[in-house]
């Protein structure tokens, strides 16, 4: 999560896209959950692999993640972006025994638990256009005989969504390591893909893994819409959405809705697919679709589509917008 999510600006100005939040919670922990959910068994740590400038206050909130979920938290290092196996290596005091590698700008919903007696496991999702993603390819056995990374003509439709399994990880360290001992890049950085392909073609047995539905935040229309279903998932699994201290007056909330703590709503309708974080006043308002982070105060709107940052001062009127921390607006 070494990344500085420009696609997602202005939000990642003031907050790493990782920590922004989805249905209540920030991206990274919706996805830590998912995946000890899957893994059915006690995680015993988790590796946060971020860029330096998160600085203390980001890094403390992500051991507090791990931490609850009963493992330990550490934080490692990538000062430059040189590519997805040379992120991953960052991490390599923590590449031991059964690993599991996710990017955290992804989410999933999946219904089944990890079967850690297989070599690896890469989670793919047939898609329209492969050329922004690692695909790959198989035998009419169902295995996977090729990796290629973003090609430009057809090989695959089956893009690789981010989420790997590792029977060894020190195995992967290994190979990974090799890509940069010998310089081996491709479009000009060091690619995981090219690491599982040597580790293919040494004898590691890859398998596909399918979830139920892949979710992306890389930009703006795309996170308010993992929001909407994430609420829907929630909803599904009857887990509350609605904070007790919350406040609601002379208004209309439209299931799913996640309400934070201390949240005010009065002479409104909100809803459906609006998560409103802690502290936020929304007044005589109509919002939809939406993500209201905290202790900002809303007024005389019309929302749909919208993220909407922390201590954000608005009343006017407004359709599909994506404002950052701190703005007040009249």
């Amino acid at each position: 999560m070494a990344g500085l999510g420009k696609r997602m600006r202005p939000h990642t100005l003031s907050t790493p896209k990782p920590l922004l939040p989805i249905a209540g919670k920030p991206i990274v922990m919706r996805l830590v959950e998912d995946i000890v959910r899957i893994v059915g068994k006690k995680v015993e740590e988790i590796a946060f692999i971020i860029h330096p400038s998160f600085g203390e206050k980001v890094e403390k909130s992500l051991l507090q993640v791990a931490e609850n979920l009963g493992s330990k938290g550490k934080i490692c290092y990538q000062d430059e972006p040189l590519g997805t196996a040379h992120a991953i290596l960052c991490a390599g005091e923590s590449l031991e025994g059964n690993v599991v590698i996710a990017f955290a700008d992804t989410l999933f919903k999946a219904d089944f638990q990890l079967d850690t007696t297989k070599d690896g496991i890469i989670w793919v999702q047939k898609i329209q256009d492969p050329r922004q993603f690692g695909v790959v390819k198989l035998n009419d056995k169902g295995e996977i005989i090729e990796f290629v990374e973003k090609p430009q003509t057809f090989v695959s439709d089956l893009a690789i969504i981010g989420i790997y399994y590792f029977k060894d990880g020190a195995y992967l360290k290994k190979h990974l390591q090799y890509l940069i001992d010998n310089n081996i890049k491709d479009k000009g950085e060091f690619q995981l893909t090219n690491a599982l392909e040597n580790m293919k073609n040494e004898g590691t047995k890859f398998s596909t893994g399918q979830v139920t539905e892949w979710l992306d935040c890389g930009n703006k229309d795309v996170t308010v819409y993992t929001n909407q279903r994430y609420l829907c998932f929630l909803q599904e699994r009857n887990e509350p959405l609605r904070a007790n201290s919350a406040q609601i007056h002379d208004s209309f909330i439209i299931e799913p809705c996640f309400i934070g703590e201390d949240v005010q709503i009065s002479n409104s309708v909100v809803g459906p697919y609006v998560s409103v974080g802690k502290g936020t006043i929304i007044q005589s308002s109509v919002i939809q679709n939406s993500i209201i982070q905290e202790n900002s105060h809303l007024e005389n709107l019309v929302l749909h589509n919208s993220m909407i940052g922390n201590s954000v001062k608005w009343s006017g009127q407004a359709l599909n917008v994506s404002v950052g921390d701190f703005n007040q607006i009249s």
